[in-house]
């Protein structure tokens, strides 16, 4: 059978991040959290007093499964949930200095993975992969409008 051009372009791409998400697992510390809570964090940290909405929104995951993460992370001390000033029946979510402190340490080695991958791509090549891959990122979700990420 006759390969095509993209069956490489695909596995590298698949490769690059096994191999990314392994170093960051060996490398971190034991913070517990599994893969899906610590995007969820992420999520919270980057936007303060967003809601359990929103982040079904911007994950299109099932909103019954991420409310029993938002408990968990609740339970945890990484989130702290408040009431809306404006409606009182929605309630905004607020990551702990606990959860800001664990994301920036996964940040520090996500740089260092980071760091190590792109060594010895010089300003130009680090640009114009990431424009690459942005716009490949892009071709996806053109295809598929309802794909969510997270």
């Amino acid at each position: 059978m006759k390969k095509h051009p993209d069956d490489d372009l695909m596995e590298a791409v698949h490769e690059l991040m096994h191999l990314a998400r392994s170093q960051q697992r060996r490398h971190m510390p034991d913070d517990g959290l599994h893969p899906m809570e610590g995007r969820a964090l992420g999520f919270f940290v980057r936007r303060p007093g967003a809601t359990q909405s929103d982040l079904v929104e911007h994950s299109g995951r099932d909103k019954g499964q991420l409310a029993r993460l938002i408990a968990v992370l609740r339970e945890r001390g990484l989130l702290e949930a408040r009431p809306d000033e404006k409606d009182r029946r929605v309630t905004r979510l607020y990551p702990t200095d606990a959860a800001r402190q664990l994301h920036e340490s996964v940040l520090r080695q996500r740089r260092q993975v980071s760091a190590r991958a792109a060594a010895g791509l010089d300003n130009g090549e680090r640009q114009e992969l990431l424009r690459l891959l942005r716009h490949m990122q892009d071709n996806l979700r053109d295809a598929d409008p309802d794909t969510g990420c997270t």
